[in-house]
């Protein structure tokens, strides 16, 4: 079976690609990076196993992102393409088959993208170690070209491109051969079973996530090392069961934020258009809220080990500047890694976008045909696109904060006096700035986009 009868073209298809090139990228640095610095310890192998260890949480963080980018990436072409999936359907494809060609052709693009990744960031690194040890900022240690983790990061990826494939791709369950001769795609009732099962998921998931923290934070006061682990695996059971439900939360966070665009009939029909589609609305965010909150995660996790510091009353001036500047070197790191990650997640939404203006050009010629002007069309897409990413980061801020809070509660709560809050308040404005700075910028082009083809051509499309 051909790819493009189900998946489209190689162009709604970028984001899957890009996100696996960055994953790849990210993959294959890390991995050199942390063989390098493995070479030049003098511990040897302790220090080779803990680089190797924060490697793969590090690595396992970058994949979480991709995993929701291309799942959600995956879901959206596949929305646009009902009819033709059911079209297939009536000529006697099966929905197995068709899932499982979209599986592996997820998994085939991303292997091809990720390598790549892997290839080029290898290579960038190896020659910034060649350049640092030749003047003398590196020692000259016998170096290994490539990491023995790489391949094993290749097949990572491309194992979680064909899992979030097959995720993204349950809707192909849900179209019958009798919707292509019917001309529509019939929708779900909303208080259909799978609906409130997805709804006792979720609640089972953050319900036991949340006991988890609790727990975390419990055995980090008793000084038990295993407290963080605790608070790590706490925040990706809470995480998967956000997931899980935000279908049912975040369309009304966007329809309530979405009334302070305005009134005018640009910023009413905006609102309603974010809310109109909840699986719509959940997919265009879902990347960005993970992306914020796992960047604010770590600033949020750094401060409260910043101000914890400062509280201990046994250290000298001397070991708590030091304890500072370890925990900005640390800070550092991880942001960096944080940052990477939320590029995807921003990747993803401003495809997610793209796509979704694109699949709705029948509805915008419509607009237009009775009298919305080009800039009434491109104010309404901004807004929409604003009222969607000011609910994800929104909610990103919240959870980041108090997994943050909570892990480094975890980690050193039995020499720290009561709970300490990390707020740290110049890297949550920056995020904000950050992101309704690449909201305004993504919006614009899906917006021209829009306003580019005549009523007439676009009330023509058929979806």
């Amino acid at each position: 079976m051909r790819r493009d009868l189900v998946l489209g073209s190689m162009r709604e298809l970028g984001t899957v690609g890009t996100v696996a090139g960055l994953s790849g990228a990210y993959a294959g640095a890390l991995l050199t990076c942390s063989t390098m610095l493995s070479a030049m310890g003098s511990s040897g192998g302790g220090v080779g196993i803990l680089l190797a260890v924060v490697s793969v949480v590090f690595i396992g963080m970058a994949l979480y992102v991709a995993a929701v980018v291309i799942c959600a990436g995956v879901t959206t072409v596949i929305a646009g393409r009902l009819q033709q999936i059911a079209t297939l359907r009536l000529l006697g494809a099966k929905s197995s088959e068709l899932r499982r060609s979209i599986a592996w052709s997820t998994a085939r693009i991303c292997l091809i993208c990720s390598v790549i990744g892997v290839v080029v960031a290898t290579v960038l690194v190896d020659i910034v170690r060649v350049l640092l040890v030749q003047h003398g900022h590196l020692p000259d240690v016998d170096y290994p070209w490539v990491s023995r983790g790489t391949p094993a990061a290749v097949v990572a990826v491309t194992v979680m491109a064909a899992l979030s494939g097959w995720v993204g791709s349950r809707q192909v369950l849900e179209v019958s051969p009798a919707d292509a001769l019917a001309g529509s795609i019939g929708a779900r009732a909303p208080g259909s079973r799978p609906g409130r099962l997805r709804i006792a998921c979720s609640i089972v998931l953050m319900t036991g996530g949340s006991a988890l923290l609790a727990l975390s934070m419990v055995l980090g006061e008793r000084g038990v090392a295993a407290g963080f682990l605790v608070a790590f695996l706490a925040a990706c059971v809470t995480s998967t069961g956000l997931l899980t439900g935000a279908r049912f939360v975040l369309p009304a966070v966007v329809g309530l934020l979405g009334r302070l665009t305005g009134v005018d009939a640009a910023s009413v029909i905006a609102r309603r258009n974010a809310v109109a589609d909840p699986a719509r609305t959940t997919r265009s965010t879902l990347g960005l809220f993970v992306g914020v909150a796992l960047v604010v995660t770590i600033a949020s996790g750094t401060s409260a080990l910043q101000t914890a510091v400062s509280s201990w009353q046994d250290l000298s001036a001397s070991q708590q500047q030091e304890a500072h500047d370890m925990l900005s070197v640390a800070s550092t790191v991880t942001i960096t890694v944080g940052v990477v990650s939320s590029l995807m997640a921003a990747i993803g939404f401003v495809s997610t976008m793209s796509l979704t203006v694109l699949q709705r050009r029948r509805e915008l010629g419509l607009l237009r045909a009775l009298g919305f002007t080009g800039s009434q069309v491109r104010s309404m897409i901004t807004k929409e696109s604003v009222a969607m990413s000011t609910a994800a980061t929104s909610a990103g801020i919240l959870v980041g904060v108090c997994f943050g809070s909570a892990g480094a509660q975890a980690l050193v709560g039995m020499v720290t006096d009561g709970f300490v809050w990390g707020l740290p308040w110049l890297v949550l404005v920056a995020i904000v700035l950050a992101a309704l700075a690449v909201i305004l910028l993504a919006s614009q082009p899906p917006a021209r986009r829009a306003v580019a083809t005549a009523p007439v051509l676009a009330l023509k499309v058929d979806n």
